[in-house]
């Protein structure tokens, strides 16, 4: 437990952080899976609709830090990369 008023501080401003981190990315993986099943069901409208619920998310988890910038990008561009490959 933490002794000083600004180590308590500090511990309850971490757990609100991890929460919201943790819910952020467990946005991004969610919409992952819907556009991996999208993509496998061939469905190309269902799977862009997916992927653009993919980059909010992915983006959005980028901005708060809950993943980094680059890993937000790679993610959107290789998932447009699936999507587009749909016939």
């Amino acid at each position: 437990m933490a002794n000083t008023k600004s180590a308590q501080k500090r511990s309850r401003q971490s757990l609100k952080r991890a929460s919201a981190n943790k819910l952020a990315k467990s946005n991004v993986r969610s919409a992952r899976k819907a556009v991996n099943i999208a993509i496998s069901a061939g469905s190309k409208d269902d799977a862009e609709k997916s992927l653009r619920k993919l980059s909010s998310f992915a983006d959005k988890a980028a901005k708060n830090g809950a993943i980094h910038k680059n890993s937000a990008t790679r993610l959107k561009a290789l998932y447009a990369q699936r999507v587009a490959s749909i016939g």
